[in-house]
């Protein structure tokens, strides 16, 4: 009997059965991933980049105020063009506290649970099997470990993603625009993903009315937001992420033509030890269930890992920032067509080729999960260099306490996120020093200046502020230093 078959008729297992209802593993790891960002939020171990600056604008958003970043110094439209946070900035109108957006992040993380587990079962897989695809999608790395490093609104084109699959497989073209558009509204680039999205749709799923959508939406977004959307809102410049590819050039369009023209300026950075690295990590989680003929869904992948490969900037290419995010989708779909096309002996994954006579599929499927996880899932974190800083806890809660209205303020990278319910908030660097008497508050911690400050800066920064009349020093303990401006 086919090993699939044999799940197929399978009664009872302690394990596999609960794989089989996803909702309940979908709750459960919503409050997981809700309780851990905020647990590291409240260490103040979250950034003003990227927290503070989505947290800000959501609050003004909510505010019925123009949604501009102080932290980047322009409109929000102007950064990814990501629309999806003026119905996020609603929820501040109920209530205005960062933990929508980590409550937001955490439920669109899981979600993504439940596409995987129904494309699993539209392909023709059992029960058993499904439920092991939908904790592959819970367990790997990056879902988690993307729900600590701040706040991201591409976190919520995940599940869109998948349910823009699912619903192009199903004929549902309705539901397949209003995910896609969705998808369109978290960043500007994902339209590239979108755009590859249609050409596999067309080209390998035979999904000709959804795939000239997506080519269509995609391209034309792509170039709307590019070209006329972030210019407007940014006086006129492009994108400030052109700059990490400067060696391509300095525009996108002057990019897609050297891409082309030039392609022995990208041939060194496909062909290294850090690309291979990089693929390793995202492969690894789910290698054994993968099949060379049916990786098409991979397609959809193509520019986002691109765009991580050629990229100067090293985090591009890891499992903990959130660029790899439109990458998992297409990913896990590969997983289950190969399992789909050993299901119907139509080709092998690497497992099925390997020599183990009998085996349960679901719970090794969900045993090498958790080892990827427990390997590559920043959960250590915790008990490591969130813990750092715990010595300025209670002083740095008191110094916020303390600033009680809703004027300018400049402070460090980690406090930012905890003071950015205001029009003005900037930080502290090192390179590029602000004007002190623009502000009203000044927070700092010389024992742990921040990123972009130093300890030498703050030092010279608190004797600068000792020494001007009009701010005094209200609040002085364990190095946190708090000065507000007299009026």
């Amino acid at each position: 009997m086919n090993k699939f078959n044999y799940f197929k008729h399978l009664k009872y297992d302690p394990v596999i059965l609960p794989l089989a209802k996803p909702s309940k593993r979908i709750a459960l790891f919503s409050l997981i991933l809700f309780l851990c960002s905020s647990i590291r939020h409240a260490l103040f171990e979250s950034n003003a980049f990227e927290l503070g600056i989505y947290d800000q604008v959501a609050y003004l958003i909510g505010q019925g105020q123009t949604p501009f970043s102080s932290f980047l110094e322009i409109h929000h439209m102007g950064n990814h063009a990501a629309w999806v946070m003026y119905p996020l900035g609603l929820l501040y109108k109920i209530y205005p506290d960062v933990h929508w957006l980590l409550l937001v992040q955490a439920v669109a993380l899981s979600l993504g649970a439940l596409p995987s587990w129904s494309l699993a079962r539209q392909a023709g897989l059992n029960n058993s099997i499904s439920g092991a695809i939908a904790c592959i999608y819970l367990l790997y790395p990056l879902v988690f470990n993307v729900n600590l490093f701040d706040f991201h609104p591409e976190v919520i084109a995940l599940p869109a993603l998948l349910a823009a699959i699912l619903a192009a497989r199903l004929n549902k073209t309705l539901w397949f625009c209003a995910a896609i558009l969705l998808v369109l509204s978290c960043k500007a680039v994902l339209s590239l993903t979108v755009a590859a999205m249609g050409l596999w749709l067309l080209c390998f799923d035979k999904k000709r009315n959804c795939g000239l959508i997506a080519l269509f939406l995609g391209a034309g977004w792509f170039l709307i937001a590019t070209q006329a959307v972030i210019p407007y809102f940014n006086l006129g410049r492009e994108h400030a992420g052109i700059g990490r590819y400067g060696y391509l050039g300095s525009s996108v369009l002057e990019i897609a033509v050297n891409l082309i023209l030039k392609p022995n300026l990208v041939l060194g950075r496909l062909f290294s030890f850090g690309t291979f690295e990089y693929l390793g990590l995202l492969i690894l989680p789910v290698i054994w269930w993968l099949s060379p003929r049916s990786v098409s869904p991979l397609i959809g992948a193509v520019p986002m890992l691109a765009m991580n490969i050629l990229s100067d900037i090293p985090a591009q290419r890891d499992l903990i920032h959130q660029y790899s995010i439109p990458i998992l989708p297409f990913l896990l779909v590969a997983v289950i067509s190969s399992l789909a096309a050993s299901d119907r002996q139509k080709g092998k994954t690497i497992f099925d080729r390997l020599p183990i006579p009998s085996y349960q599929l679901p719970r090794i499927m969900v045993i090498w999960s958790l080892i990827g996880f427990l390997a590559l899932a920043k959960y250590g974190y915790f008990w490591t260099i969130y813990l750092d800083s715990l010595d300025t806890w209670p002083a740095t809660r008191e110094a916020i306490a303390l600033v009680n209205t809703k004027g300018s303020v400049l402070t460090t990278s980690h406090i930012a996120p905890h003071l950015t319910h205001r029009p003005v908030i900037k930080l502290t660097q090192a390179h590029a020093p602000a004007n002190v008497a623009e502000f009203d508050w000044v927070l700092l911690n010389l024992r742990y200046p921040g990123w972009m400050s130093d300890r030498a800066f703050v030092e010279n920064l608190i004797t600068k502020l000792k020494n001007t009349p009009q701010f005094q020093l209200k609040y002085q303990r364990d190095d946190i230093y708090l000065f507000t401006k007299s009026h």
